[in-house]
């Protein structure tokens, strides 16, 4: 089973997502928090697989709280729920170390396959929803800056194939999934994702994706 610990400020929602998935036989909800800095404390005490966690909370946000939990824990990866209006802290989260995003509304069966997808080793992009927040983004960044970022040189230093990998790295897919779409090995997969985590400079597949989807390797 998969072990969660469920994190809001909001109490029905906290409580409803975890009598939802309580029901879900691959799933044992561990515990709750109301914010990040709880959250944190909570995941020393009961090493859970996944934190799902709100991203706008009072006190310590799920922002911070992602951070605390991927730099000082280990074998435990967030899952951030959000809004769409939220597309201003998501990349934040993401940079922090969480694993992935979803909105609050999406079905349960959508919410129980992303920690799947998580606990796994994915990562959870939506497609739809990170083409429009990107958007929203370079509109957000070209008023306060006059233009969009240009993509970094360390570009440059990748093979044609790894850019073609970190492409799909941007889409989320899994190195099984990857090599299938690339007609190459699981283990070939895995190995251009070192290699473009160590010629980006990027600390983790994650990191990667960001990369791919904030300089427009990926496009929706």
């Amino acid at each position: 089973m998969i072990k969660v610990i469920i994190v809001d400020d909001q109490p029905l929602i906290r409580d409803g997502l975890s009598t939802l998935l309580g029901l879900r036989e691959e799933l044992e909800v561990v515990g709750t928090a109301c914010d990040g800095a709880e959250a944190f404390e909570r995941v020393k005490e009961l090493h859970p697989d996944i934190v799902l966690m709100d991203i706008r909370m009072p006190g310590t946000s799920g922002v911070e709280g992602a951070g605390l939990i991927t730099k000082y824990t280990t074998d435990t990866k967030v899952l951030m729920l959000t809004t769409f209006k939220d597309h201003d802290l998501i990349f934040d989260a993401l940079e922090e170390g969480a694993s992935g995003y979803l909105l609050k509304d999406m079905p349960t069966d959508t919410i129980v396959q992303a920690i799947k997808t998580v606990y796994a080793g994915g990562i959870v992009l939506p497609p739809d929803i990170t083409s429009q927040m990107l958007k929203e983004l370079k509109k957000t960044k070209e008023l306060e800056h006059g233009a969009c970022s240009e993509v970094p040189k360390e570009v440059e230093e990748l093979t044609e194939r790894e850019v073609e990998v970190l492409r799909e790295l941007g889409l989320g897919l899994s190195n099984k999934e990857m090599a299938e779409k690339l007609f190459i090995t699981e283990g070939t997969a895995k190995n251009h994702v070192s290699n473009i985590i160590s010629k980006l400079g990027v600390r983790d597949r994650t990191q990667a994706a960001i990369f791919a989807v904030r300089y427009g390797i990926t496009t929706f």
